[in-house]
């Protein structure tokens, strides 16, 4: 074995894949280069043949030497376990112990002999076989463990024990076509907010919209963000995937909140500027939340603070530690205006096991519980939405959205960094967008690390970000598959693809979809693979689709009958334009504004727009909504349509422009139309709805 195979080995054990193929059909094979640099991200020695091989037989060894792996995840119609055994043991009884995760024990015995030989490996003097260790009907859905003993006198001795996660092979599904309402919550404009959306707005959304026939309604997503402007505004860089935005609370609802005549002016200011102010609303909120929470802890109802401690303790040390961070973000930036990020901090708070950390904690505990004191009323006024969604008629309500990247400074790495791969970044590589490829400047995630904890963290995200909702897109649902990751040390054009454990983590979302009753939709635009849409349709998660990009191959747009039933449709996303930005080419103008294009790519994507507008109006008039394209997206086959509440007051600027960040007021724009103003504009989705069936 010569270098480049031991190479390719390594690779292959750790789910880098040999080469991709492009957008435009062309092969691509990393460099060797680009290989040893992710493998040494992954603490995988490189340095030599013999040193790859020693590691490659000490890997598969240590494997081997288990008789279960590390977590397992089967579906429900499952026969077996894989468990390996030492050779010199292939005559002994075992038996199987499934403790369910509701307590309950049972026992199963077997004679191995009985039992075929799958596998088998040497190491030296030591042999091992891999046998199917039988599993009972019926199999429980959730999270399990499993021990195996050797049957001995004069007792059992364990030799094999793991997390056993049991899951159901497609997730929950509602069944019929359904049209639904998309909104960015911090842009909502009324007549009594702080200058950002709240619940309180998004009642009133609901109010406007539950008696058109509007059966959900999609939020952007919700995660904690730094609000600073410009660069730490997107819903989609977040400090934690776990926790929400303090920004979204309605203030007045919040218990011990009392009215304060001093703030007046400046709330008033905030609710009348063009956009969101991050900085501004978030200083003044904070000052309001902090004086209500501390009469709430001195003097408020003994029945919330019995609800508060509960909440508290159900959440743990996840809570417990992003508390933390925030105080000591808040704390480092006080004592140096110039520390912004963690990596920033003194290094003993750098750590959050550190004694320095525990030693702030104790002396700043009142400060932390008022961080976890406005995840409980979060939690709460998201929990009071989607029920009044349901009162008020939608079957679903509440649609969340979980977004793929976590901001390298925030607290997820912080407190959680075991989780990711450091010395990398995910990316994508070259295409017609990007023809430099994309840099996402945050890590990818440590696989191994995930199936060592039984997945905890990626499950738990999951049920935090899809609870109190009825439906969870999943930005970049390839991200279960594989992820475009990227040397620190290199251009984002020179990177390589590696593999998830796909199988598990989608049998996990499956899990909690049909507990916690939601559907699943995956975005999955772009360049994907098709066995990953196949799959997906398999798991009954539905993929998107978007009607700039349903076209054909030439440059015509595919009629509605064309689109996939296993699919959410709609018009456009944030980072497209807006149907009006689209007919007067808003967005192209954008770009040239933002300095991303000059003028010769602007008069081209005119002239390539003025052609797309000829091809669209041709497919909307062919299938009957000759200038109407909601009425046609409503039209498709498809299970959820999501109407932009943009495309319905005729805005013309998108909310996010993508390469820019100062230059687009991204993340930031309020609607023209005021939500006390929303019932004649539902009146008219009210019809296009109902020609459309849904």
């Amino acid at each position: 074995m010569d270098y480049s195979e031991a190479l390719a080995r390594a690779a292959a054990e750790s789910g880098i894949e040999p080469e991709y193929t492009d957008t435009w059909g062309r092969s691509h094979s990393p460099s060797q280069e680009i290989t040893g640099s992710i493998l040494g991200a992954l603490n995988v020695p490189t340095g030599s043949v013999e040193q790859i091989g020693r590691y490659l037989d000490s890997r598969a060894a240590a494997a081997w030497s288990s008789a279960l792996d590390p977590t397992v995840v089967v579906r429900e119609d499952a026969d077996a376990l894989p468990l390996r055994i030492p050779a010199a043991q292939a005559g002994a009884s075992v038996k199987l112990e499934i403790q369910w995760e509701n307590g309950d024990i049972q026992h199963h015995w077997f004679w191995l002999p009985e039992l075929q030989n799958r596998r088998q490996a040497s190491f030296g003097e030591r042999e091992f076989l891999e046998k199917p260790l039988p599993l009972p009907k019926p199999l429980r859905l959730g999270y399990h463990r499993v021990r195996v003993y050797w049957m001995k006198d004069p007792e059992l001795e364990v030799f094999g024990e793991t997390r056993f996660i049991v899951c159901p092979e497609r997730a929950y599904n509602l069944g019929r076509r359904k049209a639904g309402l998309a909104i960015s919550l911090f842009g909502l404009r009324s007549a009594r907010n702080w200058g950002i959306g709240d619940t309180a707005d998004l009642r009133g959304v609901i109010d406007a919209f539950g008696p058109s026939g509007v059966q959900f309604i999609a939020l952007n997503p919700l995660h904690a963000i730094a609000n600073r402007q410009p660069y730490n505004t997107s819903p989609y860089l977040p400090q934690s995937s776990r926790y929400r935005n303090f920004l979204y609370l309605d203030v007045e609802r919040v218990p011990g909140y009392r009215a304060d005549a001093s703030i007046c002016s400046e709330v008033e200011t905030l609710r009348s500027s063009e956009f969101v102010e991050y900085e501004r609303v978030a200083e003044v909120k904070l000052a309001a939340l902090a004086a209500a929470f501390e009469r709430f802890a001195s003097g408020g109802a003994s029945s919330d603070r019995a609800q508060f401690d509960s909440f508290a303790q159900a959440e743990g040390a996840p809570l417990e530690a992003y508390a933390l961070y925030c105080v000591l973000d808040e704390e480092m930036h006080r004592c140096d205006p110039n520390v912004w990020i963690w990596t920033q901090w003194p290094e003993e708070y750098r750590d959050p096991h550190s004694p320095a950390v525990a030693e702030f904690a104790a002396h700043n505990r009142a400060r932390i519980e008022f961080f976890k004191f406005l995840q409980w009323q979060l939690d709460a006024q998201f929990a009071e939405a989607q029920s009044y969604a349901r009162e008020r008629g939608m079957s679903i309500g509440l649609y969340h959205d979980l977004a793929l990247a976590t901001d390298r400074y925030g607290s997820d790495l912080w407190a959680h960094r075991e989780y990711f791969v450091e010395g990398c970044r995910v990316g994508a590589p070259p295409d017609g967008f990007a023809p430099n490829g994309q840099d996402w400047a945050f890590p990818p995630p440590a696989r191994d690390a995930h199936r060592s904890d039984g997945y905890g963290l990626f499950a738990q995200t999951i049920r935090h970000c899809a609870r109190h909702g009825g439906a969870l897109r999943i930005d970049h649902f390839m991200r279960f598959f594989r992820l475009y990751w990227i040397p620190d040390e290199f251009r984002p054009a020179d990177g390589a693809y590696v593999r998830d454990r796909a199988e598990d983590l989608l049998g996990i979302l499956a899990l909690e979809s049909v507990r916690n009753r939601f559907v699943v939709i995956g975005e999955d635009l772009g360049t994907v693979e098709g066995s990953v849409r196949e799959r997906m349709a398999r798991a009954a998660m539905m993929g998107c689709r978007v009607l700039w990009f349903e076209r054909n191959l030439d440059g015509s747009f595919r009629g509605p009958g064309e689109y996939a039933p296993s699919a959410a449709v709609s018009t456009t996303t944030h980072d497209l334009p807006t149907l009006a930005g689209f007919f007067t080419g808003r967005d192209i103008e954008a770009r040239r504004e933002a300095g991303l294009i000059d003028e010769a790519s602007f008069h081209r994507q005119r002239a390539d727009r003025d052609r797309d507008m000829q091809h669209l109006n041709q497919a909307l008039a062919a299938a009957g909504f000759a200038g109407d394209p909601l009425g046609f997206v409503l039209s498709t086959p498809c299970e959820l349509a999501i109407v932009y509440q943009e495309d319905l007051t005729g805005e013309t600027e998108q909310q996010n422009l993508p390469a820019s960040t100062w230059q687009y007021p991204n993340w930031r724009r309020k609607t023209k139309v005021a939500v006390e103003d929303l019932g004649g504009i539902a009146d008219l989705l009210r019809e296009k709805i109902a020609r459309s069936g849904r």
